[in-house]
């Protein structure tokens, strides 16, 4: 082996120690927030909203590790890393997105919740009431449970706008979520 192809196992073996310690880090310090006064200020449940937090921090590390995952191949298949070949890469342009992979996975749906409102507030069975950020709907049909966790949550993922309407990441998830309904 060698020395260049040592020093590009080497970089691509620390790239992905640094995503993972990374990832590891976000993990440890949601596991230490204290949700249960965050979630109270809020009017939240505590016990959902540690649940948000436990999959959002694990979602980020995976995406973390993912993203270190491919920097070290990418470091790992460089040709050369001398200072001529860095001058030469700068003036080329790049075709691809250095951060593609830290987007969520192509097969995630949202839940069985999530998809129901995505369907009401796209049908206008429900709406989000100005000022207030509650889901609304007829007796037979509105939301039931945590409402307002249920508006965040399809804000944070920008499936929803603030007025309530479908974003186009939003009709997609929808999308998703009646293809995997039909196939069950």
């Amino acid at each position: 082996m060698c020395a260049d192809e040592y020093d590009r196992e080497n970089l691509g073996e620390t790239l992905r120690s640094i995503a993972r310690e990374v990832g590891e880090s976000i993990e440890r310090l949601a596991g230490q927030a204290d949700v249960d006064e965050f979630a109270g200020y809020v009017g939240v449940d505590p016990e959902r909203a540690r649940e948000w937090v436990e999959s959002t921090a694990s979602w980020l590390g995976a995406q973390l590790e993912h993203l270190g995952d491919e920097m070290a191949t990418r470091a790992e298949q460089a040709p050369d890393h001398g200072p001529r070949a860095h001058a030469r890469r700068e003036t080329q342009p790049v075709d691809e997105d250095p951060l593609r992979g830290a987007a969520p996975h192509p097969l995630d749906l949202p839940t069985e919740e999530q998809g129901l409102a995505l369907a009401a507030l796209e049908s206008g069975r429900w709406t989000v009431e100005p000022g207030s950020h509650q889901l609304v709907g007829d007796a037979d049909s509105g939301p039931h449970g945590d409402a307002l966790g249920l508006v965040r949550e399809l804000r944070a993922r920008d499936w929803i706008t603030a007025e309530g309407r479908l974003t186009l990441a939003g009709r997609s998830a929808l999308g998703r979520w009646l293809d995997a309904a039909e196939s069950r």
